[in-house]
């Protein structure tokens, strides 16, 4: 076997590590089985990753970054709030969850995982954190970009904004009826951004 970098070694784990969490399910999940997946000596992986912890952070920042391009893939920013919800909203959806409800199922779980086994649920609060972040960067770009003000604080949009998307995954999960989803997914940006209010900046909003 040539040599490989210490970056690309990183990254071929972190792939194998999601695509055998999503398949078993993070209960299921062994390093050994990684180490197979990805095709290294287990010595390998342990070398890489010293930790299970610091590996599941590893696949963490790789699922946020997937997100990350799903969602800006095409985006307008400029045509505001509500496009931008709307537009990021169905890219993820075709994208990661029509596309690969397996890696949407590891996150739950992962994230059930880390509130039993840590007790202070550290990486479930890292995963939620991050999801949080990014989406109110990404509402508070979007109207920045429109020159818009929103009646509700980025922080709380992005929060509300997530737990409205993660119930109509589990939904979506537990019955994958897609006409269904996707109806709901409509309703859900309309009363987001009913919430959200944007309005044109200087129009008299406080």
């Amino acid at each position: 076997m040539g040599y490989v970098k210490a970056v690309e070694r990183r990254e071929q784990i972190v792939e194998a590590a999601i695509r055998v969490l999503s398949s078993v399910g993070v209960p299921n999940t062994t390093l050994r089985a990684i180490a197979v997946e990805a095709g290294v000596p287990l010595g390998t992986l342990h070398y890489v990753f010293p930790s299970k912890d610091e590996m599941l952070r590893a696949v963490i920042a790789a699922l946020i970054d997937e997100v990350l391009v799903a969602v800006k893939s095409g985006l307008e920013l400029d045509r505001g709030l509500a496009h931008a919800l709307r537009h990021g909203v169905f890219r993820f959806w075709d994208t990661l969850v029509e596309g690969g409800v397996g890696v949407q199922v590891m996150q739950y779980e992962l994230a059930m995982y880390s509130v039993r086994s840590e007790g202070s649920g550290g990486l479930a609060q890292l995963q939620f954190e991050r999801y949080t972040a990014l989406v109110s960067e990404f509402c508070e770009q979007a109207a920045n970009a429109a020159n818009e003000s929103c009646a509700v604080d980025f922080g709380t949009l992005g929060r509300l904004s997530l737990a409205v998307l993660d119930g109509v995954i589990v939904q979506y999960v537990t019955n994958p009826d897609s006409v269904r989803a996707r109806r709901d997914l409509e309703r859900a940006i309309e009363m987001v951004v009913k919430y959200a209010d944007p309005q044109p900046v200087g129009d008299g909003r406080a």
